[in-house]
């Protein structure tokens, strides 16, 4: 590792982690040969308790490689001995069953492993011409499969450990993205791989989140831990942040309604927020249960707001006009941890994070009944989806390295 602020970085993209150490003494932990360098490599990079939620031994080999990526100081030689400890000692946490539904809608999930092993695949984007792209978060690149062809191409960013989270395109066909390890947006040019950097004006601003573009063609994204709004002039460079009114509310993912208003959620509280683009003033809107912890959202034609409850296991729908919140628990229950969403096809589509194996749900508002699919091979962490110009969701998945189309029959 590069210092503090890239151990940093590492507890934040591996395991979602606060930047709070804890000393831990070594009796803590299962006696081994590895123990000692255990304590010493992860309690210096995250709360070492993390460790706790366990993995598959599968899952073991993709975090390790994870770790590698971004330098983890552990010799070489070590490396086995560390896998083998981990995956011995830290099993998967048990999970709740997926629930599987059927019903009148017929849907194939088409899977393709990414090149790059390790590559945490964070945000998927469908673009404009039928590509699927994808944030290599922990390999500091950008990737683009074109699923007729299965051709992929994978673009190194500009800068060392950038740490790509979203992606959005613009109207010519240029890829934006935050660098969530290095408090910047960047630009690529997919036909020359030339990476632009549009680092943030206050220090605090390190973790740039989610963007979408407004129909003016301004770029409007969230900085969770900072707790802010930004908003990003393409055409100048200029960026503006606005800080959100509630302490520690984690502005997490952000769309625009067909208004031009960017509307967001905030992570750490249990409130929706929309931000004037004129004014810059925020409206925040307070969900029924003080548990409430809502991670996605999307905007349906009608300009309702829909989001996934992450902490709850429940899909709401907020009416911005009248504040009425109404809410349906997710098929898989309570710690199903529903988090990528999207809108399509007049139905919402979204994955349950938390069920073994993960799902792909559909939800019809008009007959408020789901139905549900397992990914294949058990998914695993569907952070974020998008849908392609034909109408069907796109998803990545983190932990299995991997990217989808979801083909509505």
């Amino acid at each position: 590792m590069r210092g503090s602020s890239l151990m940093f970085s590492l507890a934040m993209v591996v395991f979602g982690a606060s930047a709070a150490q804890a000393q831990y003494t070594e009796r803590e932990w299962p006696e081994s040969p590895s123990k000692h360098r255990f304590v010493a490599t992860c309690d210096g990079c995250h709360d070492i308790n993390r460790v706790r939620v366990g993995y598959t031994p599968e899952g073991w080999l993709t975090v390790v490689r994870m770790m590698q990526n971004m330098q983890a100081p552990v010799p070489p030689e070590e490396w086995g001995a560390m896998t083998d400890y981990l995956m011995k000692n830290f099993p998967e946490r048990k999970r709740p069953a997926a629930v599987i539904i059927d019903g009148p809608v017929k849907a194939n999930i088409q899977l393709w492993d990414v090149p790059t092993q390790g590559s945490r695949p964070h945000d998927p984007l469908a673009a404009r011409d039928g590509s699927i792209w994808w944030s290599g978060q922990l390999v500091n690149k950008l990737g683009r499969l074109d699923p007729k062809t299965n051709a992929i191409r994978e673009y190194t960013l500009k800068s060392a450990f950038t740490g790509p989270h979203g992606l959005v395109e613009d109207k010519v066909g240029n890829i934006w993205f935050t660098g969530n390890n290095t408090a910047l947006i960047g630009k690529l040019d997919p036909n020359t791989g030339i990476v632009t950097e549009y680092p943030m004006p206050d220090a605090n601003a390190k973790d740039p989140h989610t963007l979408n573009f407004d129909q003016s063609g301004i770029l409007w994204f969230t900085v969770q831990q900072a707790n802010m709004i930004g908003r990003l002039d393409p055409a100048t460079g200029a960026v503006k942040l606005i800080t959100s009114p509630t302490p520690k509310s984690r502005p997490y993912g952000l769309k625009i309604n067909s208004h031009g208003v960017p509307v967001f959620v905030e992570f750490g509280a249990n409130k929706i927020a929309s931000i004037d683009p004129a004014t810059l003033a925020i409206k925040e809107y307070t969900l029924p249960d003080t548990g409430a912890r809502p991670r996605r959202l999307v905007i349906d034609p009608d300009d309702m707001i829909w989001y996934v409850d992450f902490a709850r296991g429940y899909l709401g729908k907020l009416d911005p006009a009248t504040g009425a919140v109404k809410e349906w628990p997710s098929p898989s229950g309570a710690k199903s941890e529903p988090y990528g969403i999207v809108f399509t096809k007049g139905a919402l589509w979204y994955s349950e994070s938390a069920a073994k194996p993960n799902t792909i749900v559909r939800f019809d508002p008009r007959t408020d009944q789901f139905q549900s699919w397992a990914i294949p091979g058990g998914g695993d962490i569907v952070r974020n989806m998008d849908v392609n110009p034909d109408g069907n969701p796109v998803i990545a998945n983190s932990l299995t390295n991997q990217v989808g189309l979801v083909e509505i029959k």
